[in-house]
């Protein structure tokens, strides 16, 4: 079997892929469809599946200004995690973390989800205590956590730096096993051949430039392409959700700003697990090609720009070198930015607005990616249903009018 497949792909190589069939389809756009969904990333094409497969509804279409998985799908650090603090933010992130582990299976695609763990540092006892705390709420809440010594981190991470007399020494972390990685642009395309598969239409260069709303109900959407009706319409669209929402004649409490991330030059397996640090602003793992894949806090001015300042790479190229003193020859090959939208208590927006039939899901800040499965799962139920499901009721727009937030600031500080 395993020689009849390098055949197989050396033929085609050499024909070029000439008769390789499409992973979907590039329909053009009907004049209606039951449901819409703006934005073609993870989250949007996992919307799309979960509306056809659970709910029934197939006459739907995903409208991508560019391409699919081009914007934050395609700018991040793949990092999948669900040990945050508050049981709301615990139970959609582990909601998302258990479709994570079997989504290979589900899409029949593999998205090399690797369940390598994830350990958050603390540099200092005001860190440490907040830390534990977020482990006996996990332990409490079902979440698997624990806290690890500096000398069991060590053994966990060996060219983890755990020398007292660093500027910011480690004084222990917290470790999730369940937690770990998978590769980006693999949940695109799965959940996009799976939605297509399902009658799903996807349309890329498509940008929406506008709503249809009569009578307080929104009837459909203009954009590049000419004006396409639906009586639903889901929002998901990232960094750009503020803008969108304008149009719609809505001021959600976002704001926008660069996350950056860069890489190194491949090295063979130096790095067993991700290693976060909220205090020096750094985290890092190591892809399966070999690079280390680096990320850094967000910049704090707001943009839709997609690169970043120097100054922050520059800070967590320092901090980097000092928890892992062997990457401190190693080049850099590429670095990029994400546009990531922030609420003020640092949680998700995902369910209906003031117009009926218009839903939005936004406000990931720095755990979009993480939550990609559950989100789609969850925002599915709310378009189909017209309710929000028990798992991201606690964040619709309504808690900024009660008071009701979900603040998390601290399990999401650093980036992710």
């Amino acid at each position: 079997m395993a020689r009849y497949s390098i055949f197989a792909l050396a033929r085609n190589a050499l024909r070029r892929h000439r008769d390789w069939p499409l992973a979907w389809r590039s329909p053009e756009p009907k004049a209606a469809y039951d449901a819409i969904i703006v934005g073609g990333g993870g989250h949007g094409l996992a919307t799309a599946y979960y509306l056809a497969k659970r709910h029934g509804i197939t006459n739907v279409a995903v409208l991508e200004k560019g391409w699919i998985g081009g914007g934050n799908t395609g700018r991040n650090t793949t990092i999948v995690r669900s040990n945050y603090l508050h049981d709301e933010s615990a139970g959609i992130y582990d909601h998302a973390l258990k479709l994570w582990e079997g989504l290979s299976q589900e899409l029949n695609f593999n998205v090399m989800f690797s369940a390598r763990g994830v350990i958050n540092l603390a540099h200092d006892e005001h860190e440490a205590r907040e830390l534990r705390r977020r482990v006996f709420a996990n332990q409490l809440a079902g979440v698997d956590a624990e806290w690890l010594t500096p000398l069991q981190l060590k053994e966990f991470c060996p060219i983890l730096n755990v020398d007292p007399g660093m500027r910011y020494p480690v004084l222990g972390g917290a470790l999730q096993r369940r937690a770990g990685t998978a590769r980006h642009d693999a949940v695109a395309w799965g959940y996009a051949r799976g939605a297509d598969g399902r009658g799903v239409d996807i349309i890329q260069n498509c940008e929406v430039t506008g709503f249809d709303i009569r009578d307080g109900q929104v009837r459909g959407v203009r954009t590049t392409r000419g004006e396409i009706a639906a009586p639903k319409v889901g929002v998901v669209a990232a960094g750009h959700s503020s803008v969108l929402a304008e149009m719609a004649g809505l001021r959600l409490p976002i704001q926008s700003h660069p996350l950056q991330a860069l890489v190194s030059e491949p090295v063979k397996p130096v790095m067993p697990t991700v290693v976060m640090s909220n205090a020096v602003h750094a985290y890092m793992s190591q892809s399966d090609k070999g690079e280390l894949v680096i990320g850094a806090g967000i910049d704090s001015y707001n943009s839709y720009a997609q690169r970043g300042s120097l100054p922050v790479i520059e800070e967590t190229i320092q901090a980097v070198v000092e928890l892992f003193p062997i990457t401190s020859r190693l080049k850099m090959m590429r670095q990029w930015a994400g546009i990531v939208d922030v609420c003020p208590d640092a949680s998700p927006i995902i369910g209906l607005t003031p117009v009926e039939g218009l839903y939005f899901n936004c406000g990931w800040g720095t755990g979009g990616f993480k939550a990609t499965p559950g989100s789609g799962h969850v925002f599915a139920h709310t378009i189909a249903r017209d309710e929000p499901h028990a798992i991201n009721a606690p964040f619709t727009l309504d808690r900024f009018h009660s008071g009701t937030l979900v603040a998390e600031h601290g399990a999401a500080a650093v980036a992710h």
